[in-house]
């Protein structure tokens, strides 16, 4: 996964492969962005488990309870895939700081 920060934004790539054993590695990135807002570029991911889903989705939440914004950008194919298998939407994945 690749980082970069440019003033308060933080902006990270996703992995190709979004399974099980990429989880943990990818909970502990996201909250190393915590008090950030954060966009998440989806673009590279080929295949996205549930663990993953449900990780970010949890970071969506949180981010939206700390009044931050958080987004997944540039969505493949297959990230798009899973979600809608999943029976969600990118709106799902997004918290705005109004």
């Amino acid at each position: 996964m690749l980082t970069e920060k440019t003033g308060i934004q933080a902006t990270m790539a996703l992995p190709p492969l979004l399974d099980i054993t990429a989880a943990g590695p990818l909970a502990s990135e996201i909250l190393g962005h915590r008090g950030k807002d954060l966009a998440v570029n989806a673009a590279q991911v080929q295949r996205m488990g549930a663990q993953c889903l449900q990780v970010l989705l949890s970071a969506a939440a949180t981010w939206s309870q700390d009044g931050m914004e958080f987004e997944v950008t540039e969505a493949s194919p297959e990230f798009t895939e899973a979600l809608e298998t999943a029976g969600l939407g990118m709106n799902h994945l997004s918290a705005r700081n109004s």
